[in-house]
């Protein structure tokens, strides 16, 4: 039998009113240390085993045969029959043998040379974002900075024309925000929210498969699996996938990364003293602000995780948020350290069939916008309260209020 969780108050892992105030990290460190298979009630669901340990994270991703993707999907929270029947047709929710072909298929429009592709561009837009704050002195990271990149990068990758790109941005709060009150979103409107998503992203591919051009969705629109091109609604499914994920992910981990650096500010001054240190700062970035906090799976069989028995069609919520923490892996691991190396973060998945598709790319957008904004506002500091995201799935920043001295704009076109 576990050992008890008795040093500190429990926290609901369910209820997303638990991660106002922060992830909560101490709760997670004392599931690790006594009960890192630790089942969970929740109000709106059946219950789950939480798994928090680094080692069984791993495990419950790469194990595909015996924790589902596709059984129930990924999402922490519950979905109906015709939504898993819908989400199955996203490469998220497959299973190998059909998430391989699929992934396979997408990999011919997500090269690295594609990526590289972009980065000239990346560093152009980097400097237009802060030419649009930097005479002000004052700025919200999250909704001025931290948001614009990811947005245009995925725009831009996607072929979303430039005046059409903040809709994106507004789909994407509603779907993500839905458990936030600020945004004021229903599930109704977040499903209403999907919907214009999907019929916008049905008028881009009629306009690409017309006019193809050198972006992805151009090249999804031509390429073949097995014979046949992908239906609407996949590629539909997968505009929807890259917006999120391309968007909200980087979004939130930059604005979590800035905050960090207010939290420990000898790291910010080692950056502007070695700048060479950024790629792995990226990297410890990634770790320490972990954006997506946790995945679902679903028991394909009875079986044992680390002695807990689990029975078949149980539900598998693995921590990502509390792998990145795990004493046993990380040294220090509550503490934001710019030099860590080596850094088996699992922010991207830990490897296996679920990887993250866009890791490069958003590895790219980190070092640009930071090497950007230690040359240009390397005396950046926080001016105001943080506000974070009511979310039990991405650990998110809505607001930082910062400001640095004022300069002039590069003024690139």
């Amino acid at each position: 039998m576990p050992e008890a969780v008795t040093h500190i108050d429990p926290v609901d892992l369910s209820d997303s009113r638990a991660y106002v105030p922060g992830v909560p990290h101490p709760y997670l460190a004392e599931l690790r240390r006594h009960d890192p298979v630790h089942w969970t009630e929740e109000a709106d669901g059946p219950g789950y085993w939480a798994v928090t340990k680094y080692d069984d994270c791993v495990t419950v991703n790469r194990d595909y045969e015996r924790f589902s993707s596709q059984r129930k999907g990924t999402m922490p929270f519950e979905l109906s029959d015709d939504e898993i029947a819908q989400q199955s047709l996203m490469m998220l929710n497959m299973d190998p043998p059909l998430h391989t072909r699929y992934r396979r298929l997408v990999n011919k429009g997500f090269t690295p040379r594609m990526v590289r592709d972009l980065e000239a561009s990346i560093h152009r837009t980097a400097d237009r974002i802060i030419d649009s704050v930097c005479e002000k002195g004052e700025a919200d990271f999250v909704t001025e900075i931290s948001a614009e990149l990811p947005l245009q990068v995925i725009a831009e990758l996607l072929g979303v024309p430039h005046d059409e790109r903040h809709r994106m941005f507004d789909w994407s709060n509603r779907m993500v925000g839905s458990e936030d009150p600020e945004y004021h979103v229903t599930p109704e409107d977040a499903l209403v929210a999907a919907m214009e998503l999907y019929g916008y992203a049905s008028e881009l591919f009629a306009k690409k498969r017309i006019d193809p051009h050198g972006d992805l969705m151009s090249v999804l629109t031509q390429v073949e699996i097995e014979g046949q091109r992908l239906s609407d609604v996949e590629l539909e499914l997968f505009f929807l996938l890259l917006t999120v994920a391309g968007n909200e992910t980087t979004r939130n981990l930059m604005s979590g990364a800035m905050h960090a650096f207010f939290q420990f500010p000898d790291q910010w001054r080692l950056l502007l003293e070695s700048p060479s240190l950024l790629p792995t700062a990226a990297e410890e970035m990634l770790r320490f602000v972990t954006p997506v906090m946790n995945f679902r799976r679903t028991a394909t069989c009875d079986l044992e995780l680390r002695g807990t028995p689990i029975k078949e069609g149980a539900k598998v919520v693995f921590f990502h948020a509390s792998a990145n923490r795990d004493e046993d892996v990380f040294d220090r691991p509550d503490e934001l350290d710019v030099r860590r190396d080596p850094n088996p973060h699992i922010a991207f998945g830990g490897g296996g069939p679920h990887f993250c598709l866009g890791a490069n790319l958003a590895r790219m957008e980190i070092q640009v916008m930071y090497r950007h904004l230690l040359e240009r506002l390397p005396d950046i500091h926080q001016n105001g309260d943080v506000e974070r995201l009511q979310s039990r799935f991405i650990n998110g920043v809505k607001h930082l209020p910062v400001a640095f001295t004022p300069s002039a704009p590069l003024g690139q076109a």
